[in-house]
């Protein structure tokens, strides 16, 4: 066989894969952009292209028969907990809308994209870094009593890691259950003597989704939870390690916000972190012991809702579209990075573009990965010629992931707002009903200001054309970052 029938079959193999792959893709159903994206990397990287799509790229299709197994296993014996909760969702959605006068569509969306019951017996305190979070967490873990439940995305086994590690040990030879879940990518600096100490006295611990599992492996669970005896619950943006106390490489200081809640909605968080337990062991935790009655004098209204790549909607997407459709005055939004998809972005335009005061304020600095913030850049022009208000924070890097409408209703979570967050990981956003919490936010969003630079698009279009070309390179790749 000559060297020209070798390239024949090369190029009429490569020529039927290329077809292969678009019909595939294509009979997806995916978005446009999405599509397209993925397109391109199977064509441009035969079979290493397949590869990184079994990894990172299915959706909801490919865990649907999973997510439907576990459901029916843990349904039975979650039920009798959560149906008081569910039995007065009518009755606390319109008690919330006449006392608040919140948006009944918003709460609805809620509670139907994310089967998220509204909870209302609730005492919740905003922190804002880990120098307020941090030592409220210690103090809880201190004082428990039955249990300690912790989910992150990062957890290392650095200085401070290593003085929880000491907290946890002692708390479970004093007969608290400890359980600490992982994840293993976004942890892979956390020690296996670390593990080793932690289980050694008795602490369970455990990955979200073992590294050997190569289907899983692209798909992260970015939440961020920790929850007390059952009754006191954590969740935001913040993970567990130094870097948060002083900065870490590169920086003097991480800006972050984190949440505490003690009251109902503690429960949902527990209920949370009993699946992705139970999705991680198989260890069902659901019964009476890890949920105990709320204590009386809590009157936040609080949603939890969670996300991801088995999630019939993407929910969290959706919240932050009906929060900004909903806004009247103002909208204020932090994220480290923005990466939207086009619903994201013509909320914001279509908001500014009718009057409404709309703010988005990044990190001014990147932080490990720069592809999404330089694919990020590629998307201010656009905002701010719509009148959107871009601010870049100079006071170290900003991890916060919040939003607040009206100074009404804000939210407090772990999904940035970039097309892996809405569609890939696994995240978790609270949503506070509460003038007073939605105020906090927006005092504190006022005071970041001093700390920022407003972003320019006619300096940006003044940047050499060899940086913003890699900007437009990277946003190629943007919805699959």
């Amino acid at each position: 066989m000559g060297s020209m029938d070798l390239s024949a079959i090369f190029f009429t193999a490569l020529g039927v894969y290329g077809v292969a792959a678009s019909v595939f893709m294509i009979a997806e159903n995916r978005r446009p952009q999405a599509t397209l994206a993925w397109v391109l990397v199977f064509i441009s990287a035969p079979g290493i292209g397949l590869i990184i799509y079994i990894l990172f790229g299915r959706g909801r299709k490919a865990f649907s028969r999973e997510s439907k197994l576990l459901h029916q296993e843990l349904e039975h014996d979650a039920l009798p907990i959560m149906s008081p909760w569910r039995s007065r969702q009518d009755a606390e959605i319109a008690r919330v809308v006449a006392d608040l006068g919140v948006d009944r569509r918003l709460m609805m969306l809620v509670r139907r994209n994310s089967d998220s019951s509204l909870t209302s017996r609730n005492r919740v305190e905003i922190l804002q870094d880990a120098a307020e979070f941090y030592p409220r967490l210690i103090e809880d873990m201190k004082a428990a009593r039955h249990s300690i439940h912790h989910q992150y995305y990062i957890w290392r086994s650095d200085e401070f890691c290593q003085a929880l590690k000491e907290i946890m040990i002692e708390r479970a030879r004093e007969g608290v259950q400890v359980r600490v879940l992982y994840d293993p990518l976004g942890s892979n600096s956390m020690s296996r003597a670390y593990v080793r100490e932690l289980r050694a006295a008795g602490v369970r611990v455990a990955p979200t989704s073992p590294l050997y599992r190569l289907h899983t492996i692209g798909y992260r669970n970015h939440r961020k939870i920790s929850v007390i005896d059952g009754a006191i619950a954590y969740t935001g943006g913040m993970n567990i390690g130094q870097e948060h106390i002083d900065g870490g490489e590169g920086f003097h200081r991480w800006r972050d916000t984190q949440s505490r809640i003690v009251g109902e909605a503690a429960s949902v968080l527990q209920s949370v972190f009993i699946i992705d337990w139970y999705n991680a062991v198989r260890e069902n935790l659901f019964s009476a012991a890890y949920f105990p009655e709320a204590p009386a004098g809590g009157d936040v209204p609080v949603q939890i809702l969670t996300s991801g790549p088995d999630s019939q909607w993407a929910a969290i997407r959706q919240l932050y579209v009906g929060m900004i459709a909903s806004a009247k005055r103002r909208v204020t939004i932090q994220s480290p990075f923005f990466i939207p998809d086009p619903t994201i972005s013509e909320a914001m335009k279509l908001a500014a573009l009718s009057g409404i005061d709309v703010r988005l304020m990044l990190s001014g600095q990147a932080s490990g990965n720069r592809l999404p913030n330089w694919a990020g850049n590629t998307f201010l022009p656009d905002l701010a010629g719509a009148g959107v208000r871009v601010l870049l924070y100079q006071g170290g890097y900003l991890h916060a992931k919040t939003i607040s409408v009206d100074g009404e209703v804000c939210s407090i979570g772990s999904a940035n707002i970039d097309i892996r967050s809405f569609s890939i990981n696994y995240e978790l956003n609270a949503v506070f009903y509460d003038p007073r919490l939605a105020g906090r936010l927006e005092r504190d969003f006022e005071r970041d200001l001093a700390r920022c630079a407003e972003f320019d698009p006619a300096e940006y279009r003044r940047r050499n054309v060899a940086l913003r070309f890699r900007d437009s390179l990277a946003r190629l790749v943007s919805p699959l970052l």
